[in-house]
């Protein structure tokens, strides 16, 4: 019997559940958010009892008894251990076979001499010239910024906050974004702190490995990254998790395409991860040490570094509705106070006002989910007296599926 038949105490790994339907019918969809299992599942009623059983307490036998009580029919234990096995295989359980797969994963990537493209063909085009005509057509949308984009110079652009949501529903709004940068031309290095979503070690993450795009490398500022690690004494060195995260690289992607033949330009990719323990606590994240101490030794690097630094957040705002766990799906007026509350938070970002930002996500818990709205803050705080411009707030929803997401493009002076 192969090595995978004998699961005994079968475990769910940490991964997403929603509901969806298809051809008229409810199933719960299965997602991991770290992409370590690649495709999704969909799970019927019956597997959906099964598998939420599945917590390494439960033998296969107490699974088929619980099974045989609940629908009064005997499920052949055959039958259970081929469903196990599946998931297994598609890497949705913890076991042995998941362990070795991500050991095998973990030593292939940082080994490798840069970061692969990892979402070129499937959030933006993969080809150079078929990417180039995307991320232009965005501009010439009529939710876009137009074309013509006139540099000014009263001021330079010191920050920069675009969406992450993938191109096809923010491209608009990412070219309001990236369209402000083609308009203050004359920084050489970008920090992107993008939004984490899957656990990390800790709370933030420093790449070094240029990002692979298809317009060419986003090639990382290794003296700055150096300069920076030195005054961390080598922390939140945690390469691994840059591998599937997508908020950097879209950000990668739009800068090689806006400055490909403009100038040269590197990057220093941070991924930011939670800060729901600091409102848990009560606390407030200007007081944490630890973002304190980054936040000053980022600053430190930046005022030893030759040449102009340029902030950018990769951050989307809201998500509501049932796909994201809330009781009912999106409605207008929903929307509407989402809105009304997105717009209160991004008054703060454009005071540049990065505690009361904060404050104002703490003040409910995040009730909306406000994935990115780390990432913002640490772009505020590593500037000094910024001014933010909301350039454009959009809202994408889906009612049919339960599922809003929000975002926005502001500049920072």
């Amino acid at each position: 019997m192969p090595e995978m038949n004998r699961i005994s105490n079968p475990r769910l790994r940490a991964v997403e559940a929603f509901p969806m339907q298809m051809n008229g019918e409810n199933f719960i969809c299965l997602q991991d958010p770290q992409k370590l299992a690649e495709q999704p599942v969909f799970l019927n009623q019956a597997l959906v009892f099964l598998v939420s059983r599945m917590d390494g307490e439960h033998t296969l036998r107490d699974i088929q008894a619980d099974f045989f009580k609940a629908a009064g029919e005997i499920l052949p234990i055959e039958d259970l251990e081929k469903v196990v096995n599946q998931l297994d295989e598609q890497h949705y359980l913890e076991s042995p076979n998941f362990r070795r797969f991500c050991q095998d994963l973990v030593q292939n990537y940082c080994s490798a001499p840069s970061r692969p493209a990892y979402h070129a063909g499937s959030a933006y085009e993969a080809a150079g010239d078929s990417l180039t005509a995307q991320i232009q057509s965005y501009f010439a949308h009529p939710e876009g910024p137009g074309t013509e984009i006139i540099p000014e110079r009263d001021k330079p652009l010191r920050g920069l906050i675009s969406p992450h949501i993938d191109f096809t529903r923010g491209g608009p709004t990412y070219a309001h974004a990236y369209g402000a940068l083609a308009g203050h031309l004359g920084a050489d290095t970008f920090i992107i702190f993008g939004t984490c979503h899957t656990p990390m070690p800790q709370r933030f993450s420093i790449g070094t490995k240029d990002y692979e795009t298809p317009l060419g490398p986003a090639l990382v500022d290794r003296d700055f990254v150096a300069l920076l690690s030195e005054k961390l004494n080598g922390e939140y060195a945690d390469e691994f998790s840059h591998r599937g995260e997508h908020s950097i690289e879209f950000q990668a992607v739009w800068l090689r395409c806006l400055l490909n033949k403009k100038q040269d330009f590197k990057i220093i990719p941070i991924l930011v991860g939670s800060f729901h323990d600091l409102f848990a606590d009560g606390g407030n994240a200007g007081d944490n040490p630890e973002i304190q101490r980054v936040t000053a030794a980022i600053q430190r690097t930046i005022a030893e570094s030759p040449g102009r630094v340029c902030i950018v957040a990769g951050a989307d705002l809201a998500h509501v509705g049932t796909r994201f766990g809330d009781p009912s799906g999106p409605t207008g007026s929903s929307l509407q106070d989402v809105e009304h509350e997105d717009r209160r938070f991004l008054e703060a970002v454009e005071k540049g006002d990065a505690e009361a930002m904060f404050q104002s996500i703490a003040a409910d818990n995040d009730r909306r989910r406000v994935c990115g709205y780390p990432s913002i803050y640490m772009t505020l705080r590593c500037i000094e007296n910024p001014e933010g411009k909301l350039l454009q707030y959009r809202q994408w929803a889906d009612m049919e599926a339960g599922a809003a997401v929000t975002y926005a493009a502001l500049a920072i002076f």
